[in-house]
């Protein structure tokens, strides 16, 4: 198993500042279209909604295709399952706040497909997504600023 945990600060100076909403109205655009938040992703097409709160997707990254069921707990997390591709898991966005501020954490538990835990090719493989997943994390926060300025055209789908 793959475990990995990152978290940053929301508000930077020089940065516009968001509130708990502002981040919430961007991971729930990065859930139904993650391409403007995920530099590594090629692919993400939501195709089926099982509620307001549920959803599935599929993904790209890295060649692999994957199908995600997406869970949205309003204003606090996100959670992507992947239930189909060759590594399974589950990815977390969190919103917390402590006495620091507002800040943003990801984590990922992820098998690889066919790899023995701690095996050579696990290793491997973690170390490259780790380094990918923190990116993600950074380019997410770098989005959501871009929208606050309004420099870019995301948007949540019609429903």
């Amino acid at each position: 198993m793959i475990y990995v945990t990152h978290r940053l600060p929301v508000n930077e100076p020089g940065e516009p500042t968001l509130d708990r909403a502002a981040v919430w109205r961007g991971l729930v655009m990065k859930a139904n279209n993650a391409l403007p938040f995920v530099p590594v992703m090629t692919h993400c097409e939501v195709t089926t909604r099982i509620d307001d709160e549920t959803f599935e997707r599929e993904i790209e990254l890295f060649g692999d295709r994957y199908t995600e069921r997406v869970a949205l707990q309003p204003q606090r997390r996100v959670v992507f399952t992947r239930i189909a591709g060759p590594v399974l898991g589950t990815i977390t966005n969190d919103v917390g706040e402590d006495a620091e501020g507002l800040f943003l954490r990801f984590s990922f538990a992820l098998v690889l497909e066919g790899a023995p835990s701690g095996s050579p090719e696990e290793l491997a493989y973690a170390d490259e997504t780790t380094t990918h997943y923190i990116a993600a994390v950074s380019a997410t926060l770098t989005a959501m600023r871009r929208v606050a300025r309004g420099e870019a055209p995301v948007a949540l789908p019609a429903t």
